[in-house]
């Protein structure tokens, strides 16, 4: 019998890239992942921490004493060294718009792309580093929480290039590499992302908890 695993996300996006990081737990386990859009209930929580941990954890407990359903959550971004580690958590709202009430998630992701190219336009490519880092907590409705960290160190290259991925994706080269994540397939990017080595971190936890 299927059961299911809420992620706190109503980005389709993040739902279909982390289904494809934990597929493996999904055969295993029999569960059915589906995003917050698709669970009655769901709330909408700000993330009001000042940390990718915090932010992932207040979205996990509040899913899960929601909907009584095992829940996981993540938070995300892209940390510029120049810039001292912003956008940071307010990586997904950095040029102050945002998605909803007729305007489209990639109106914002270009927002925020364009933004940031334009506060690091004067910086050498040898002071262009950057990381993404992802947090991922799991929430269960008994109380329990675990959360997990990853990374992907890279620099931040002067125009965007490919068209797969979402977000800062287009500009972001992944150290050892000459494409942007971009320009990754879907099992490149998953292979070496922050939210990849994140899930893939948080999946003995998941084993652990649900199995």
């Amino acid at each position: 019998m299927s059961r299911t695993l809420v992620l706190a996300t109503r980005n389709e996006h993040k739902v279909h890239e982390l289904r494809q990081i934990l597929a493996g737990l999904v055969d295993d386990l029999g569960l059915e992942i589906v995003g917050a859009a698709d669970v009655d209930g769901a709330p909408e929580v700000p993330e009001t921490e000042v940390t990718f941990l915090g932010n992932a954890r207040l979205k996990a407990v509040a899913l899960a004493r929601a909907t009584g359903l095992p829940s996981v959550a993540d938070d995300s971004g892209l940390a510029v060294e120049v810039l001292g580690g912003s956008p940071g958590v307010f990586s997904a709202r950095w040029s102050g718009s945002h998605a909803g009430e007729g305007v489209a998630r990639a109106e914002v992701d270009r927002a925020n792309l364009d933004l940031l190219l334009e506060q690091v336009s004067d910086v050498p490519d040898e002071h262009r580093a950057a990381a993404f880092v992802c947090a991922a907590v799991v929430a269960m409705p008994d109380g329990r929480v675990e959360g997990v960290e990853g990374r992907v160190e890279g620099v931040i290259v002067r125009e965007p290039r490919g068209t797969n991925g979402f977000g800062y994706d287009p500009v972001f080269v992944p150290t050892g590499d000459t494409r942007t994540l971009a320009e990754h397939t879907d099992a490149e990017k998953n292979a070496i992302s922050h939210r990849g080595n994140a899930f893939r971190a948080l999946e003995s936890v998941l084993r652990e908890l649900l199995g």
